[in-house]
């Protein structure tokens, strides 16, 4: 019984910035990874960054050196800052947490349901 809060879609301009956030509550021992995902209109859904336990990243080609991913392990948090945005981005962005343990349960996946990111030119 895991739940996810996402936050911090919305619209922006070209060259400005936003900053998500998800949140997982519930009986959480550990989660191995915390990750972002994004589905663009017709397009598959695509991971945009993750971040493992022990704070090892990795990026898609395409937000190199724009976005960065980040946790709170503390709080079962996970941030991704978006900047210098650009119309491309315009997706729905997914939560992902892999590896959850939980008082029943280890290993599970959960997925938010989703926030929009829509970035004008």
């Amino acid at each position: 019984q895991v739940q996810l809060v996402e936050s911090g879609g919305g619209l922006v301009q070209a060259g400005g910035s936003l900053r998500l956030s998800c949140a997982a509550s519930g009986s959480i021992f550990s989660i191995r990874a915390m990750g972002w995902y994004r589905q663009a209109p017709g397009k598959q859904r695509e991971l945009v960054a993750v971040i493992t336990s022990g704070g090892s990243t990795n990026y898609a080609d395409s937000v190199k050196g724009r976005f960065t991913i980040s946790r709170d392990n503390a709080k079962n948090t996970v941030y991704l800052q978006m900047n210098s945005l650009k119309p491309e981005d315009t997706a729905v962005y997914y939560c992902n947490l892999d590896g959850v343990a939980t008082i029943r349960n280890y290993g599970m996946d959960y997925w938010g349901k989703g926030t929009l990111v829509t970035v004008s030119s």
